[in-house]
């Protein structure tokens, strides 16, 4: 919320913009200048303004970008250096701007599959908190002690605060967390390879991996970088800690003369299929084409595995309110109606 990075979509916005006027013939200081006075987003401007003083003081490209490193993200820091030594800049932004435009649509796919459960989780907590100040209100208004639907112990305005900030809470500390661990230096790693190995997480992180270090790789081998640190950028690319952590190991044993396909061999993070495609590549020298050609398979297998992921965690929450629900129902008619008969029985027979 407080990052200073510009958002993906101003990102894919610019990225597709500073092509177009490059591939037009225009030069590199005026795109900049351009984009900048066009841009609506506050820090895009900002960081294109800085970018513009620095290349008008005699920096290159990729440092002057670099120096805007808050502002924009490692991978198009990497792939505007390679791009500015190897003389493809409009083609590389141009690759840029699809693969941001990509991870938009992978999001939007997320939230819209994922949207309705979680209004549904919502409303249940609502409902119960709204029950539980009504039904306080009520036994208040008469003189009586409010029945505790949910035997927490929570009753009336007081109960209903601590149930909506318990509730709430709850998920925004879970949310939380898995930020904390998602985005940390070290704990990314270890949190990415745990997930990795869960039922249907596992497998939409591995696609949108794999699909992300194909692309990635295939654009910075055409773009004239050696193999060593392609390797490193690749595997960055990813965003994902499993694969990040897996860089050195994979660099170390293609520098010692092992094939790609034997190096990335590691820890199950590539299935055997892509691994066969790579060394069908090295054999006739073509792996980046290869793996160009498989990045938008892997995109749309990553796309379906985020579906199936999206409707996964959507039966969760189902199935959460529903026991919600039934609980609630069956504490109703334990507190409000078999309570209160057990009660008159044993008084009538005493």
């Amino acid at each position: 919320m407080f990052s200073s990075q510009i958002p993906v979509k101003s990102l894919a916005q610019l990225c597709q913009s500073l092509s177009t006027m490059l591939t037009s013939g225009l030069a590199l200081p005026k795109a900049v200048e351009l984009s900048a006075r066009k841009s609506k987003h506050p820090q895009v401007r900002k960081a294109l303004n800085g970018v513009l003083a620095e290349i008008l003081t005699g920096q290159d490209v990729a440092t002057a970008f670099r120096k805007q490193a808050g502002a924009f993200p490692e991978l198009m820091i990497d792939m505007v250096t390679v791009a500015e030594h190897a003389g493809h800049l409009p083609e590389v932004l141009k690759g840029l701007a699809e693969h941001y435009e990509n991870s938009l649509r992978l999001r939007r796919t997320f939230i819209g599959a994922i949207t309705w459960p979680v209004i549904q989780l919502v409303g249940a907590i609502m409902i119960i908190g709204l029950l539980i100040f009504i039904l306080g209100a009520i036994a208040e208004s008469k003189g009586n002690q409010a029945a505790d639907l949910l035997g927490l112990g929570l009753t009336g305005a007081g109960g209903t605060a601590i149930w909506f900030l318990g509730s709430f809470g709850t998920i925004a500390a879970i949310l939380g967390v898995a930020w904390s661990l998602h985005h940390g230096f070290q704990t990314q790693r270890i949190f990415d390879g745990l997930l990795m190995r869960v039922w249907v997480i596992g497998k939409c992180l591995q696609s949108f991996a794999i699909a992300r270090f194909s692309w990635a790789y295939a654009l910075t081998q055409q773009s004239g970088m050696s193999v060593a640190p392609s390797i490193d950028a690749s595997l960055k690319a990813t965003g994902n800690g499993a694969y990040v952590a897996a860089a050195p190991y994979v660099r170390e044993r293609v520098l010692e003369g092992d094939e790609l396909s034997e190096a990335l061999d590691f820890e199950d993070l590539f299935p055997e299929e892509f691994l066969h495609v790579v060394h069908v590549g090295e054999s006739s020298g073509t792996v980046p084409e290869a793996l160009e050609r498989l990045s938008p398979q892997f995109e749309d297998q990553a796309r379906r595995s985020l579906h199936t992921l999206a409707m996964a965690l959507g039966g969760a929450i189902w199935l959460t309110v529903a026991v919600f629900i039934i609980f609630f129902i069956f504490r109703i008619v334990m507190t409000v109606y078999l309570g209160p008969l057990n009660e008159a029985l044993r008084d009538a027979m005493k």
